[in-house]
């Protein structure tokens, strides 16, 4: 027997495997700011965004979303 399986799309707690996250939002993004780490440890980032000044804008709106979610 088959079953469907259907991906959690809500809040959760639990870390996420980060290859699920990227894959989930190809084709669905406008712009991008990726921030991570990679498997040596090492810190890395990119952006689809050229202005400095917006690739912050959109990283303090994201710091605002996550700490209005009241995660610690």
């Amino acid at each position: 027997m088959n079953a469907d399986v259907i991906d959690f799309t809500g809040t959760t707690t639990l870390d996420i495997d980060p290859d699920k996250i990227l894959q989930s939002a190809v084709g669905q993004m406008d712009q991008v700011v990726l921030i991570g780490w990679n498997k040596d440890g090492r810190e890395y980032f990119s952006s689809s965004v050229s202005d400095g000044g917006a690739v912050l804008w959109h990283m303090e709106r994201a710091k605002l979303k996550l700490l209005r979610q009241g995660y610690t």
